[in-house]
């Protein structure tokens, strides 16, 4: 069994201007496979198709053509048995800003249906790995940076010990010290508690050291994928940005042209 495995996913969008009706594709005819225990790495620009990709595997978004099956189960048609198998991070997590990392942990604890004590001593570990100082566990998410805000998003997404994780471009924006500390402790959950991670990122550096088997996404189609050796060799490329720009004709930092 794959723990993610997608088949011709496609997803348009459409919209109204001034009279007229656009589309406007951000996944045509997808296709890959993700095994059990693997970390699978996205790569592209923004508007490549990234984020609506992670949208429709965590059951927000809804495709308009294709399979999907997430842990042997198909979706839409058993979305809630999905959504108990897995955590999602995003580029830009909501929380209630006013309160604390531990008021907002404790919130999607009784979401969860998890007892307080249990998940409170879960995120607290999580937290303590992450680098997040204890004594801040107390103050307002709105007075913490960016990157103690993402680290409490991890944190959120792991306090059921999903046996996926999807990652979208978790550590942007972060310094480097709290990007090696989220890359650090990604490798020890995986090799620790085997959690399939599926990651999208701008950060070839990144992508090569976490990542078994890497995709390459350009204009909603998954052009290429390997390891990072095999998609170096397949481009006649020395580093994986040079293999990322010769096989899609691309850069990973172009401005957004589709949702």
């Amino acid at each position: 069994m794959w723990a993610i495995e997608v088949k011709n996913l496609s997803k348009v969008f459409r919209k109204t201007t001034f009279g007229r009706r656009q589309e406007e594709w951000a996944l045509k005819g997808v296709s890959f496979q993700v095994g059990v225990g693997e970390t699978y790495a996205l790569l592209g620009p923004n508007g490549s198709g990234k984020s609506t990709l992670i949208r429709i595997l965590s059951t927000l978004l809804l495709p308009d053509a294709g399979r999907v099956h997430i842990l042997g189960h198909p979706l839409p048609q058993e979305e809630r048995k999905v959504r108990e198998k897995i955590g999602r991070v995003s580029v830009d997590a909501a929380f209630y800003k006013k309160l604390s990392p531990q008021e907002n942990l404790l919130f999607a604890a009784q979401l969860y249906g998890l007892s307080p004590r249990e998940a409170e001593a879960r995120a607290m570990a999580i937290l303590e790995r992450l680098g997040l100082e204890t004594r801040r566990f107390g103050d307002p998410l709105e007075e913490m940076s960016r990157g103690m805000q993402q680290k409490v998003a991890i944190a959120r997404a792991l306090l059921i010990r999903p046996p996926l994780l999807l990652l979208d471009e978790p550590t942007t924006g972060l310094d480097p010290k709290s990007r090696r500390d989220v890359q650090a402790f990604l490798e020890e959950l995986r090799r620790e508690e085997g959690t399939t991670i599926l990651l999208t990122t701008h950060d070839m550096v990144e992508a090569e050291r976490l990542a078994h088997r890497l995709g390459f996404l350009a204009r909603g189609q998954l052009v290429a994928e390997g390891t990072a050796e095999e998609l170096k060799r397949l481009a006649g490329a020395l580093d994986l940005e040079e293999a990322f720009i010769r096989l899609t004709g691309e850069g990973l930092q172009e401005e957004a042209h589709a949702p």
